[in-house]
């Protein structure tokens, strides 16, 4: 495995630390600031509305330059926004260095997957991008509940000053060992995307991916506050649930992934929603005993990200059909939904406890993933019609003779 790659995953790990170890931190920042825990919860918000906005837009317009430069420019500024917000005086300068780590984050992970191929054989190019996609795993397992524990005995600001100095390491490998001749094409453009968004089918499947992802997001960005303020864990203590939680997710991807190859990704989405949403409701009246919460939480890990494998080979499996010309578009713009989904549910989680309380993020929180569901059941109905129809059956859509 080239040396380049580790640099990369050291970076993703880097990434999925700053973006998910706030979640913990959410108490502390609270307190030591003096804002309220729906405030707290617009640092989740506009981090992953700087992702969202950074995916598709911030790509497009950088699609012309050099690869190690621009990687070396993101990381460089995802370094500067952690230090901004070590050093943060205040509320407001925390937002900023936010949506700055924030706009670093989708540029990487569009950029990521051309670079991590550009260093291997073709043939090994899928496991150049698991590899990179690797670090974000570890990042819950390991990253997430280790920031937790420094923000906890240290301070919130140490655990920030930590993770810019993984993006130091992270940019000192880089600058090292990716090569700067690393070919790339142009990716598309503002307008291709929005064509892509023309599309209803595939609106519907970003529709699906950010609702579901809200649903779980509001209670999740609030978890801290909801272990010690209710279930009684002490602070100390929530970097260990959190580690349980990581490990529960890993567990989860993996069973995802298997669930959607074995049943395809529409009957995939139907299971893990409807558990999703089963245990997010569960959480509300577990939540006041500490043992059953904690259960609670190691069951909502393994389905809490195991519909993504199933939503993005049903987004391409769209894309393809619909949109043949831009389907790394498609795939992109998924992304974007998956964040603008965290960001809306972290906002809509602040209003939820500012009005009615902590407990009570888990079952609205499923009421919002049963719509996804709802979405998922209706998408498959309408692919089961469009492939009966007679029109359908004539086409063959790898065949560009009858596809136009």
């Amino acid at each position: 495995m080239p040396i380049a790659l580790l640099a990369l995953t050291l970076s993703a790990f880097a990434i999925g630390t700053t973006e998910f170890v706030i979640v913990g931190l959410l108490p502390t920042i609270a307190a030591d600031l003096r804002i309220g825990l729906p405030s707290a919860g617009l640092l989740v918000s506009l981090y992953a509305l700087g992702v969202a906005i950074g995916a598709p837009v911030l790509t497009a317009l950088t699609g012309r330059v050099p690869r190690k430069a621009l990687l070396l420019g993101l990381m460089a500024l995802f370094t500067l926004g952690n230090l901004l917000a070590w050093k943060a005086p205040g509320y407001e300068t925390l937002i900023a260095a936010r949506i700055l780590t924030g706009l670093a984050h989708g540029v990487f992970f569009s950029i990521g997957s051309t670079i991590a191929t550009g260093l291997v054989p073709r043939e090994k190019a899928a496991s150049a991008i698991a590899i990179m996609f690797t670090g974000l795993t570890v990042a819950l397992v390991t990253g997430v509940p280790l920031g937790t524990f420094i923000g906890q005995h240290f301070g919130w600001r140490e655990t920030f000053l930590a993770v810019a100095a993984l993006g130091v390491i992270a940019f000192a490998g880089s600058a090292a060992f990716v090569p700067g001749d690393i070919r790339h094409t142009p990716p598309a453009s503002l307008a291709q995307q929005f064509k892509v968004l023309g599309q209803p089918r595939l609106l519907m499947v970003y529709a699906t991916t950010a609702i579901g992802y809200g649903g779980t997001f509001i209670p999740f960005t609030f978890l801290a506050p909801l272990l010690t303020e209710v279930s009684g864990f002490s602070a100390g203590a929530v970097g260990g649930v959190m580690l349980v939680y990581g490990l529960s997710v890993a567990a989860g991807n993996i069973w995802g992934g298997r669930l959607a190859d074995r049943r395809g990704p529409i009957p995939a989405l139907r299971i893990i929603f409807a558990l999703l949403a089963a245990v997010l409701l569960l959480l509300s009246f577990t939540a006041p005993s500490k043992w059953l919460a904690l259960a609670t939480v190691l069951l909502w890990g393994a389905v809490a990200f195991g519909n993504v494998p199933g939503l993005q080979v049903y987004v391409v499996q769209q894309a393809e059909r619909y949109t043949p010309q831009a389907v790394d578009v498609a795939s992109g713009l998924n992304i974007a939904a998956f964040n603008l989904g965290i960001a809306g549910a972290a906002w809509a989680g602040g209003f939820v406890v500012t009005h009615l309380g902590l407990v009570h993020t888990g079952w609205i929180g499923a009421l919002v993933v049963m719509v996804a569901f709802a979405l998922t059941v209706w998408s498959g109905r309408l692919d089961r019609a469009r492939d009966a129809s007679p029109a359908s059956s004539s086409i063959d859509f790898n065949n560009p003779r009858t596809s136009s």
